[in-house]
């Protein structure tokens, strides 16, 4: 069963207008609900779980939990407010910290079988050295929307490199780190 959050930034800068008139927050959104109806077009989405998770401090920024259903979710998705900070690192941390809180109680994460080596202090302490684990992916989407049209056509050669400052941690979770330059999703 596959949990997909979605971590979005609320802060105040989401306010900010691209050239169509759309709020970075709007089309955050949009590229959320795009997503979920491609996806709902697989067949292997059928067990899917999604969380929505804000930029706003614990425990406000959870907004849809894995055990909540999909009108909610949606529901939670379209009343989102940009106001606040962008708070990257918590919010990241919040959001794999949830993740793997799900793993401990479904007991994903754990030795079974009676097997405990003698050299864990705790159960569950070698699953938070990092704050991901082996099967978890961080993909992230970057908007760098203009304020004004382009009067140069673009050409479509693919997604342009950019790095920001979640780059490193897309690249070493297996992940990746896309840009959107127009707000069209």
């Amino acid at each position: 069963m596959p949990i997909l959050l979605f971590l979005i930034d609320t802060s105040a800068s989401m306010n900010q207008r691209s050239h169509l008139g759309t709020t970075y927050l709007d089309t955050a959104k949009g590229a959320v609900e795009t997503f979920m109806k491609l996806r709902a077009r697989d067949p292997a989405s059928r067990g899917d779980r999604y969380m929505l998770v804000t930029f706003e401090e614990p425990p406000y920024a959870i907004k849809a939990g894995w055990k909540e259903n999909h009108a909610t979710f949606m529901n939670e998705l379209k009343n989102l407010q940009a106001e606040g900070l962008t708070t990257l690192g918590q919010s990241l941390r919040t959001a794999f910290d949830l993740l793997n809180l799900n793993r401990l109680v479904t007991g994903i994460d754990n030795y079974g079988q009676l097997h405990l080596p003698l050299n864990s202090p705790l159960p569950g302490s070698e699953l938070t050295k990092e704050p991901f684990r082996w099967d978890q992916r961080l993909f992230a989407l970057v908007l760098r929307l203009p304020g004004t049209m382009s009067v140069e056509s673009e050409q479509l050669t693919g997604v342009p490199l950019d790095d920001s400052a979640i780059t490193p941690m897309c690249e070493v979770t297996g992940g990746k780190f896309f840009v959107g330059r127009n707000s069209v999703i």
